[in-house]
Order: C-alpha cells, then sequence, then structure tokens
C-alpha cells in the first residue's frame, strides 16, 4: 500500500439521506472539490443498504433477502438485479457531477469481516461459522471490487480512486461477539492473524492505490489494521479512549493516515469549526506529534454515514466538515 499518498483536507463516509442519486452526487460533488466519494441511498430499500450493495458486488456468489436478512443463494434474484441496477444508477450520477474531473475520488464496500457476520448461509447461520464460507467470500469479494474499481476508473477517468473498506463489526467478530442466529450464543473469535491475511488479501487488489478502512465501532485495532496494509484508518473521533492513543501515535508515525469523524452523523446542533478540531488538536499534543504534520496526516469526516439525517443537515456537515479541515491547516497548534 502506499503509505505516503496525499489525502484531500475533508470528505465523507458514504451513505447519504433521501433516494435521488443525481442530487446525492451533485451535493458530494459541490462539497467536496478535491475528494469526492460515491453516495449509497440506503433509504432505497433493500439492495441499496450496504450489505446488499456489496453483495451485489459478489462474483458467482448471491444473496437475496430472508426476513432474517440478507442469505447466500446459488443464482442471482431480483434483489441481485436491484442491487446492481442501484449502483449502476448511483455510478451515472457520479460520472455526471464529476465531468472533467481530476483528483481523489473515493468509493466504499463492506469488508470482508463485516460482510460474513452480516450474510447467512443456507442454515441461516452467519458465513462467519464457517471458515471455508469466509474464504470463499473473501475470494468473491475481491474479485468483485477489481471489476467496481475498473468501472468507476472508466466512468471518471481523471480519478485516483481511493478504497475504503467498512468494517463496523470487526472488533466484535475479534472479540467472539458476534452473535449466533438463536442470538443465544456467539460464534467463536476469528485468529487475529487469519483477520489480518485476509484483510490484506483483499485490500491488495487495488493494486498499491490507497485503501481506507472504517469502522465507528469502538475499539477500532489499529496496529492490524496497519499491518494489514491501509493506508487510512476512518472512526469516529468521539469513541476514542485512553487506551488507543498509543495505537494511533504509532500509526500516524509509520505513515497511516487517519480519517478522523468529528462532525455528528445525524441532525445536531455544529459548534464552530474550530470547536470541531478542538479534540484532534489536544491528542496530537498529547502524542507529542509535530503540529505541521496535522494537516497532512488527518482527513475529516462525519462521524459514521449520514443516511439517517435530514438532507439539510446532511449538506451542512459536508460543508462543516470542509471548513473544519481549513480550521485545521490555518492554525495545527
Amino acid at each position: 500500500m502506499n503509505a505516503h499518498f496525499r489525502f484531500g483536507p475533508a470528505t465523507g463516509i458514504g451513505s447519504m439521506p433521501g433516494g435521488d442519486a443525481r442530487e446525492a452526487a451533485r451535493t458530494v460533488a459541490g462539497s467536496f472539490e478535491d475528494f469526492p466519494f460515491l453516495a449509497e441511498l440506503p433509504g432505497r430499500g433493500p439492495g441499496a443498504d450496504m450489505i446488499g450493495r456489496t453483495a451485489g458486488m459478489l462474483v458467482e456468489l448471491y444473496a437475496r433477502v430472508e426476513p432474517s436478512g440478507w442469505r447466500l443463494g446459488d443464482r442471482p434474484g431480483r434483489d441481485t438485479r436491484r442491487a446492481r441496477s442501484w449502483l449502476r444508477e448511483d455510478l451515472d450520477a457520479l460520472e455526471e457531477a464529476t465531468q472533467g474531473y481530476e483528483g481523489q475520488v473515493k468509493v466504499q464496500a463492506v469488508g470482508p469481516w463485516s460482510l460474513a457476520a452480516a450474510l447467512e448461509l443456507r442454515n441461516g447461520e452467519a458465513a462467519l461459522s464457517d471458515p471455508g464460507a469466509c474464504r470463499d467470500l473473501a475470494a468473491s469479494l475481491t474479485e468483485g471490487l477489481r471489476l467496481h474499481l475498473a468501472e468507476v476508473r472508466r466512468r471518471v477517468p481523471g480519478a485516483q480512486v481511493v478504497l475504503q473498506l467498512d468494517e463496523p463489526s470487526l472488533t466484535a467478530v475479534l472479540l467472539g461477539r458476534v452473535r449466533s442466529a438463536s442470538g443465544y450464543r456467539t460464534y467463536r473469535a476469528v485468529d487475529r492473524q487469519v483477520v489480518e491475511a485476509t484483510l490484506r488479501e483483499v485490500a491488495g487488489v487495488h493494486d498499491g492505490g490507497p485503501v481506507v478502512v472504517h469502522s465507528c465501532a469502538p475499539d477500532v485495532p489499529f496496529d492490524l489494521l496497519r499491518r494489514a496494509g491501509a493506508t487510512a484508518v476512518s472512526f469516529d473521533f468521539s469513541l476514542l479512549t485512553d487506551r488507543d492513543e498509543d495505537a494511533i501515535g504509532e500509526a500516524v508515525e509509520a505513515g497511516t493516515r487517519l480519517f478522523a469523524g468529528v462532525v455528528p452523523g445525524t441532525d445536531a446542533a455544529l459548534s464552530d469549526p474550530a470547536g470541531s478540531v478542538m479534540g484532534v488538536r489536544t491528542l496530537w499534543r498529547r502524542l507529542g506529534l509535530r503540529p505541521d504534520l496535522l494537516a497532512e496526516a488527518v482527513t475529516l469526516t462525519p462521524a459514521c454515514g449520514l443516511a439517517g439525517a435530514s438532507p439539510a443537515y446532511a449538506r451542512q456537515a459536508l460543508a462543516h466538515c470542509v471548513r473544519a479541515a481549513r480550521s485545521l491547516a490555518d492554525n495545527p497548534e
């Protein structure tokens, strides 16, 4: 992975409110002139949600909606077709909104472990319960991402594509906290080396390009993600504890970029931009890191996706990230 890649100062996580792909793409491209992303609109229903969307990208594996969630099956059905159709619609909108654009464009997909925790096998248990199924899923996802990245490059020829893997369940997978179908027990924790190797394999699909791993859960495993080849780690800044500080310091010193989620993901009163980054500056001082590194090492984002926000707040939140990043660059001390 390219550890010295320079990311834009601010971007979004992925999901946006509403169901209008063109409006979402225009909002994103208008907010982030140097780091737009492919918007996701889960409000449209199953197949536009993060699990269904990524399931639609899989190669030679298909999923359908059951009352309990997404379940793997033998052939593509209506749910797969719908997921693929919405993704095409979103790509059309991105292509239109980024005519002539040259620079970073971020695309998001669910990572292999959160996907294995969410997708069910025929018996109703999560793919996570079966190491063979986890391997097949990771291989299918890698191939699907290869095709997806090529498609984005074709549609936005000037794009420097950044791949984001969403891993909200990663910590639960590592700690053995993912619940079984009955809900009465949890699946066994997956060995850290297996988790790391699989993430490295999937991230490797980007062939030296920048890969961000996003988790808005507590206890993000910064050290594991760094070793797995993540160029950057995206997280909810408000969930950090003292325990995370050493790992963050080591990550920054090793060249890992931080995507700090500092703006609430649902409607809230926003402080002034300087107030939003006060915690980041304070952490930097405590870690003893050079202030002039700050703007280079940190990209600002909302705390999580904006699907649950009102459209007006979503626009405000994205603009606020840009202003907060400017404040950080102008006054790092």
